[in-house]
Order: structure tokens, then sequence, then C-alpha cells
């Protein structure tokens, strides 16, 4: 008996797992406005961006060696994929490992103030154990080190 339980747990698992991203399509308020800022958050605990916590990711070298770096801090970490790579404006969607929520994760190039404002957002729910927070934390630390 146990090992049906588990084989029926293994399926539905799998099954949640393949319904969250239909469940979950891409926001239509990605990208930067005409003013120059990204998305507010929700007033939710899910997103956390640098207009909410008015840190923004100061950098000292060009905006290209900022970019590239950015470019290599996302793509070493795990569960993330650059979605949209321009010169000043990135897009990453990461995925948790077990359900495979997908978080956005946005980064916009303020060239007139050498500053990175930042983005992140679960498409779902309402919590996020500070996933978002977390992340750009990190982001951050290594970026700034």
């Amino acid at each position: 008996m146990p090992v049906i339980l588990l084989v029926a747990l293994i399926i539905l698992l799998v099954i949640a797992r393949l319904s969250i991203a239909p469940l979950s399509p891409r926001p239509d308020n990605l990208g930067v406005s005409a003013d120059g800022n990204l998305a507010p958050c929700p007033s939710s605990p899910n997103c956390y961006s640098s207009a909410r916590n008015n840190r923004p990711i100061a950098y000292d070298v060009s905006q290209a060696e900022a970019h590239d770096r950015l470019v290599s801090i996302i793509n070493s970490m795990e569960r993330a994929e650059i979605i949209t790579n321009q010169p000043d404006y990135i897009h990453a969607e990461y995925r948790s490992a077990l359900w495979g929520f997908i978080d956005d994760v946005e980064f916009y190039f303020d060239p007139n103030n050498n500053v990175i404002h930042y983005r992140s957002a679960a498409r779902l729910g309402y919590g996020d154990m500070n996933a978002n927070r977390n992340r750009i934390n990190a982001i951050i630390e290594r970026f700034t080190n």
C-alpha cells in the first residue's frame, strides 16, 4: 500500500507542476513605462522592488559593463531564464524548485543616475516566504562585491 500512495503522490506532483505555467501567463505590465519606470508592486508581499524600498543598484562602471555583470549573475543562478536582454532592460523568469511557480524579475538601467532599478514579483499567490526579496538581495550582494 505505501508504494501505491507514493506513486499517487508523485503523479499528483507532476500534474500540479505541469499546471502552474498555464495558470500563470506572463503579465502584461512588464517592461519600462513611458515615464521610465517599472510597474509598481501590488500591496501583496510577494513583490520586491527598488521603488518600494528606495534602494536601486548603483554602478560605477559603464552601463555595458554593468549589464554584462548582471547577465552573468542571472545566468549563474538556478532555474533562471533570461527572456528579454536589451542594453537598458533585462527580464528574467525564475521557477521555484518543487512546484515550478514563476517569478518575473526585471532590471532597468537608468543611465542618468548610474543605477539599476529592479522589480521581482510572483505571478501567483499572495505571499512568497520572502523569495523575491532574498533573490534580489543575493543579486545585489554579488553585483556589488
